[in-house]
């Protein structure tokens, strides 16, 4: 057994690091992009007149330090070596995210919209292992080089977590000679449809309320006759892609399903796990840099002459918080070891308690993180001036999406209980 990380993959983390302080940090420094990372940074960003939208130049800076690192060969790395990527594997790709949050705010990997300089590309792998040929040709090059951009239309005002009981419906139709379907809904959450080419939305085809059969995942272009953006939601934190999409009588061929007709619900569980699991080293590596701050500010900081660093009082909740992103990051390193050891059908049957389990931790973890750090802090820790505000706002919302950590719990009880995973058939007998 041994807890030391690669060799190589130490080396590449050391590699990165030097491409950030030689291409990256000197972009952030340049015509005043700091704006966008300091205590300007929520105004900077928004567009508060035009819906709350991300500012045309802010995304441009986005689009310029990931063209930078895709020509410097870091943006694929997680995709396999046929896309331009390095096979970068789950171990690999959760140490990176976790010691990119571990930096701070940063251009190299920004905590509010998801941007890094090592790419997450989830819906690039789901269009090859469930796109047609067609659709392949079409979507995965254009992917790459950001002409086509794919949202998600899967949760709905009425539906989130009780997603087979969504409304929209998808109605086989004939039109101009061609068969398809007409689509009739509404989608809530569809991050990024401002730019979208396409959404990826799921719609029930057949069967009845509740049952996992019978949703499709359907191509449909963002600027299809019937596509309306009702409203941008403002979210606690800022800008905000997130929008309420209504689809009324909207038309697509039959060609634009995606995957097999009526078993769309595995398109949208193809890359949760990989999604967890990166995502909760991130809120680790955010929770680490909280740590670490404070302990550094309470050794700096001299109230009535002596460290704050030497009342107990300051010392134990940070204690408790740093043993705790050890323990952690242990768990996370060894759950993304093992996904890459097993096909990905199996993680699901196998792992997915162990997932679940990092991902909701470590996004509670985070906020008690930045909560501690702002308390610490005292009034500057609660002030734009520092990002613990930042990171509160953007980490809080994974409490909620990627599943909430009442559905993750539910997921590592039904394991622990015996309902679901390996211990399924065990416990039902000893029953």
């Amino acid at each position: 057994m041994d807890f030391d990380l690669p060799r190589d993959l130490v080396d590449y983390l050391a590699e990165l690091d030097a491409f950030i302080d030689r291409e990256i940090a000197p972009l952030q420094a340049q015509d005043d992009n700091e704006r966008f990372f300091d205590h300007r940074r929520e105004w900077a960003r928004t567009d508060f007149e035009n819906g709350g939208l991300p500012r045309p130049e802010w995304e441009a800076l986005l689009a310029e330090a990931r063209h930078r690192a895709d020509r410097a060969g870091h943006l694929r790395f997680g995709l396999p070596a046929a896309f331009g990527g390095r096979d970068g594997s789950n171990l690999w790709m959760a140490v990176i995210r976790e010691h990119f949050a571990a930096r701070g705010l940063g251009l190299h990997n920004d905590l509010q919209n998801e941007h890094s300089i090592v790419a997450n590309n989830p819906f690039v792998l789901a269009i090859r292992d469930f796109g047609s040929p067609a659709q392949c040709d079409e979507l995965i090059q254009g992917m790459l080089d950001e002409r086509v951009r794919l949202t998600f239309g899967l949760t709905e005002p009425q539906h989130g977590s009780d997603a087979t009981h969504m409304a929209t419906r998808a109605v086989s139709e004939a039109r101009h000679g061609r068969a398809g379907f007409r689509i009739d809904g509404e989608k809530m959450w569809t991050t990024g449809m401002h730019t979208a080419t396409h959404c990826v939305l799921f719609a029930r085809t057949n069967g009845r309320d509740g049952d996992a059969r019978g949703i499709s995942a359907l191509l449909v272009p963002a600027k299809a006759e019937g596509v309306k953006i009702e409203e941008y939601l403002w979210t606690f934190n800022m800008p905000t892609d997130h929008p309420r999409v209504s689809f009324t009588n909207v038309w697509v061929p039959e060609d634009a399903v995606l995957g097999p007709l009526d078993g769309g619900l595995a398109i949208a569980q193809h890359f949760v796990h990989e999604n967890r699991i990166r995502q909760a080293a991130s809120s680790l590596g955010a929770a680490d840099y909280c740590v670490r701050e404070s302990v550094r500010y309470a050794r700096e900081r001299k109230p009535f002459g002596e460290e704050l660093a030497r009342n107990q009082g300051i010392q134990f909740p940070l204690v408790e918080l740093a043993t705790q992103v050890e323990m952690l990051r242990l768990l996370i390193r060894k759950t993304a070891w093992q996904m890459d050891q097993m096909p990905k059908p199996q993680v699901e049957k196998q792992l997915s308690d162990k997932v679940s389990m990092c991902n909701y931790w470590a996004n509670r973890l985070v906020c008690e993180a930045a909560d501690r750090a702002m308390q610490v802090h005292g009034g500057i820790g609660y002030s734009r001036h520092k990002p613990f505000e930042h990171i509160y706002r953007h980490h809080r919302r994974y409490r909620i999406t990627e599943g909430s950590e009442e559905i993750q719990m539910r997921k590592v009880a039904g394991h622990l209980f015996g309902y679901m995973g390996p211990n399924r058939t065990a416990a039902s007998t000893a029953a």
